[in-house]
């Protein structure tokens, strides 16, 4: 186990990112092959700022989480590269070094609170058992945490709850109750994995304000994972894109929404449904499917499926590449609102590769410039 100096500010405060991500891959053994299923990611994340991570299923998102929590199995799983968490590197840390860090320094909220929740303890006893493992408090201490963690996260009539099963509960509860769990050991960095999946949408909201009123009540820092760009906006300050387990744009949110330059961003934000669509408005889509990443191909990831391409997207695989500001990077030959951009579409119109308002028609291979 490795640390890393701090970094003091005049005040003597540690000046060090919460967690910072160097060059993380994480590779699956499969029947048919190795699975790189995260490729070269790394960011970092600031005390009390609000990641995040966005893509489609299969983009890498989860696997990045586990990852960094080292959750992933060790059979026919292998991650590289440094993830640094207040200055420590965990992927070195030991099984018992690791346990004792998920509570008091990391936690995550999963996206199915059902499976995440053991079905035959009470509540109370789930939220309180990381308080007396951790902190050795008395059943009664821990209780009395318990029923204010449960308070805390709206769970109403807690001293009722608290002695009810998780099949008692609806299932916007069970979310808060798993969220109580992951808070109940003041963690400094909090990790949501698609935390609203299973929910309606009057509850999604509840919950992704809760998160937020909890993140910004404790100064922690949170990484909130879901494949809806919807989601991030005014909750993050930084957005990352995955895709193919590659981060394909990262910005800050703001920057984001106004000035996305890659085109699969840009595919997200499309299919985002709008209220000012008139009812029945047909969704727009992302045509085709993600790459098969044991055999992935040779260019771009997202080539076959992007408006854009041109030859040189099949042939070559872009770079990561500064925007008009440092804090913002993308990968692409022929970024949205450029003049390549325009160009490129332009030619795939006259090709008939893009149709007239602007959908990918054809998955083909492109062709040309």
């Amino acid at each position: 186990m490795t640390a890393v100096e701090p970094v003091a500010a005049p005040d003597g405060r540690d000046e060090r990112p919460v967690l910072q991500v160097e060059n993380l891959r994480t590779e699956f053994a499969t029947p048919a092959g190795p699975l790189v299923a995260v490729d070269g990611v790394s960011f970092s994340l600031d005390r009390g700022k609000a990641l995040g991570i966005v893509g489609e299923s299969g983009s890498g998102k989860s696997v990045t989480a586990r990852s960094v929590m080292r959750l992933l199995p060790k059979s026919n799983v292998s991650s590289t590269g440094r993830v640094l968490l207040n200055g420590v590197d965990v992927m070195g840390m030991s099984d018992a070094e690791l346990r004792a860090i998920w509570g008091p320094e990391v936690s995550m909220v999963f996206q199915d609170p059902l499976g995440s929740l053991n079905p035959v303890m009470r509540i109370g006893q789930q939220v309180a058992e990381g308080l007396r493992v951790h902190h050795g408090v008395s059943k009664k201490e821990a209780r009395d945490t318990a029923l204010t963690l449960l308070r805390s996260v709206g769970i109403p009539s807690p001293e009722a709850r608290i002695d009810e099963y998780p099949h008692q509960l609806s299932g916007g509860m069970r979310q808060r109750v798993v969220i109580a769990i992951a808070l109940a050991c003041g963690p400094k960095l909090l990790i949501a994995d698609e935390p609203t999946t299973a929910l309606d949408v009057t509850v999604q909201a509840q919950i992704l304000d809760l998160l937020q009123d909890q993140q910004r009540d404790r100064f922690m820092p949170l990484i909130l994972i879901t494949h809806d760009l919807g989601v991030v906006a005014g909750r993050t300050d930084e957005v990352i894109v995955m895709y193919a387990g590659r981060i394909m744009e990262r910005a800050p949110t703001t920057v984001l929404f106004r000035d996305m330059r890659m085109p699969y961003t840009e595919a997200l934000f499309r299919s985002i449904p709008k209220i000012e669509y008139p009812s029945h408005t047909r969704l727009a889509i992302i045509p085709g499917r993600p790459p098969n990443m044991v055999d992935p191909p040779q260019g771009c990831k997202f080539a076959d499926r992007c408006r854009y391409a041109q030859e040189r997207c099949v042939e070559e695989e872009p770079e990561l590449t500064p925007a008009s500001r440092a804090d913002h990077v993308y990968r692409c030959f022929y970024p949205v609102g450029t003049p390549e951009g325009d160009e490129a579409l332009a030619r795939n119109r006259a090709s008939g590769r893009v149709d007239g308002d602007g959908e990918l028609v054809h998955l083909a291979a492109p062709s040309g410039g």
